[in-house]
């Protein structure tokens, strides 16, 4: 068998980097590799500056994973050691201090990226046929990034940690029959303390970080299967050229790697600003809490997540017992309006109505508090992006050719989001709540009324071919 294998054929003057690359190709395809997934992948050639930040979070989960290994190197997973040995190596290791404040913004800035990123994939529709699964394992990645931010935000262990954690555990407490066993299981222990600490590091350090780059693997192979989105919305696979490629496409190396580059650099100088410059960002990224170690005798005034979680936390903290009543009239006409306006069967009908009327029932204060419901619209927020392929019913992808006043949803919704963020962030005053529960019903209602208000209006015609106009 070993005398029918023959290596590939060069030129005895070939460059000895020529030869050494064709012995690896004849044992492993390090060339295919390249060439399918970007030294010949065709892409559209109409792509703009929001098509960067795919490539800028690839850099920052491997600028995440460097610094992280250089941590761990010196991090004790005790909770008698923690604190002392981030002090340690804030202040002994050398460099150690830039190692600590690139991996604490690299995780704010990985979640800017990412949302940044699913806007993107919202404004032109790329969750559309045929890239659900796409958008599916997008989706998945942002499950895993929030874990993984959840799981290593205990780990300096310090007040804030701490209670962020002790909160956020208790949270599935308020599930019924089996929430005290999983908050206790979660925990290892009746409170927050060293089998904490333990077990979230190994996730933070192990589980989820594979989990999360074998998603990133299946998230680029289904990209590369079916082809990236545009601007238009326009599938260039449907238009070849005689050499088999689309007419509006081209190589992505090296038209767009030189692009990447330049968003890499300008990505790279905001970053390092933020590193040397202000790493706390005000108490945004690095909270003034999170310096004093875990007493779990004295609570802080203001208990809140990273800034990453606030808006899914508004949504948990507008839940009030006055506020399941509006949830309550909002459900029952949701139900109307589906049997008045939907195209759904009979029977599919019947089987919402039935849930809807389980759901009210649950929701009376004689059955199941607002403390659990809040939890359940916690993770509703979450969850119901995974759900934008089937619910968007616009006969176009991209917001280029929607009618002008979809727009002002996007606009509305974007609003609502941002605002959420920052009063999770703020002492919750009845002002503030109010507000909250406003922004929290236009987030929901942005999804659920989708299905209608995403086919509504006059549309604008979509050109054959992807516009495009050469700087």
């Amino acid at each position: 068998m070993g005398a029918a294998f023959k290596d590939t054929k060069l030129p005895a003057d070939a460059p000895k980097s020529h030869k050494a690359l064709a012995w690896v190709d004849d044992r492993f395809p390090l060339s295919k590799l390249w060439n399918d997934q970007w030294g010949r992948y065709y892409a559209p050639k109409n792509f703009n500056i929001w098509y960067l930040f795919g490539s800028l979070a690839m850099l920052v989960l491997v600028l995440q994973i460097v610094t992280g290994i250089f941590l761990t190197m010196h991090y004790k997973p005790d909770a008698g050691l923690a604190f002392g040995s981030v002090e340690y190596i804030m202040r002994e290791v050398p460099w150690g201090w830039l190692v600590r404040y690139m991996h604490s913004t690299g995780a704010s800035a990985f979640f800017i990226v990412v949302y940044l990123h699913m806007t993107r994939g919202l404004l032109y529709g790329s969750y559309r046929k045929p890239r659900e699964l796409i958008w599916l394992f997008g989706f998945a990645i942002f499950l895993c990034l929030m874990a993984e931010a959840f799981f290593g935000y205990l780990l300096p262990w310090g007040q804030m940690s701490y209670w962020g954690a002790q909160v956020i555990v208790n949270l599935f407490g308020a599930i019924p029959f089996i929430g005290q066993d999983l908050s206790l299981w979660i925990r290892g222990d009746y409170v927050v303390s060293d089998a904490t600490l333990n077990r979230f590091f190994a996730f933070h350090v192990i589980a989820i970080p594979l989990v999360l780059l074998g998603l990133v693997a299946a998230h680029l192979i289904a990209l590369h299967e079916v082809g990236s989105n545009n601007p238009d919305g326009i599938e260039v696979k449907e238009n070849l050229g005689p050499d088999g490629h689309g007419v509006d496409t081209i190589p992505s190396h090296p038209y767009y790697t030189t692009k990447d580059l330049f968003g890499v650099s300008a990505f790279l100088l905001i970053y390092s600003a933020v590193v040397f410059f202000a790493p706390e960002m005000g108490g945004y990224f690095l909270e003034y809490n999170n310096f004093l170690p875990a007493d779990s005798l004295k609570t802080p005034p203001h208990i809140a997540p990273t800034w990453y979680f606030t808006p899914f936390y508004s949504v948990l903290r507008a839940t009030t017992s006055d506020f399941m009543w509006v949830v309550m009239a909002g459900v029952a006409a949701y139900v109307v309006f589906i049997w008045l306006r939907s195209r759904l069967s009979y029977k599919t009908k019947v089987a919402i109505t039935v849930v809807a009327i389980l759901a009210e029932i649950g929701m009376l204060p004689q059955v199941l508090d607002a403390k659990f419901w809040g939890v359940v619209l916690f993770g509703s927020a979450v969850v119901i992006l995974a759900f934008l392929p089937w619910l968007d019913h616009s006969p176009v992808k991209s917001i280029r050719y929607r009618p002008d006043w979809h727009k002002y949803v996007y606009a509305v919704f974007f609003v609502a989001f941002l605002t959420l963020g920052y009063l999770g962030t703020q002492l919750p005053t009845p002002a503030y709540t109010l507000l909250a529960q406003a922004c929290t019903l236009l987030y929901f209602s942005f999804f659920l009324l989708m299905p209608w208000w995403s086919a509504m209006g006059r549309f604008k015609p979509v050109p054959k071919r992807v516009t495009f106009t050469p700087h």
